[in-house]
């Protein structure tokens, strides 16, 4: 997976990734983050890769993308452990 970061501010950051799947799923996560006021994706064409916009208050962009992907990685181990039962 490519990622490629566009714009990076302490409050603010855009990057572009190749799978929109994942800029989904981060999406979801990351509008659940407290303080996080805004948080989509937006792709030109299909061809292209996605470009996901994070912006927070009270916390950097990054510290909110990390927190959402520890709580990705909880509920994705929490599901490979039930499915192992």
């Amino acid at each position: 997976m490519n990622i490629e970061i566009v714009k990076d501010e302490k409050n603010d950051i855009e990057f572009r990734v190749d799978n929109v799947t994942v800029a989904e799923i981060l999406r979801d996560y990351l509008n659940k983050v407290p303080g996080v006021d805004f948080a989509a994706w937006r792709r030109e064409h299909i061809s292209k890769p996605a470009l996901l916009k994070v912006q927070t208050t009270g916390k950097t962009a990054k510290k909110a993308i990390s927190e959402a992907i520890k709580a990705i990685e909880k509920d994705s181990n929490s599901i490979i452990s039930g499915l192992k039962k």
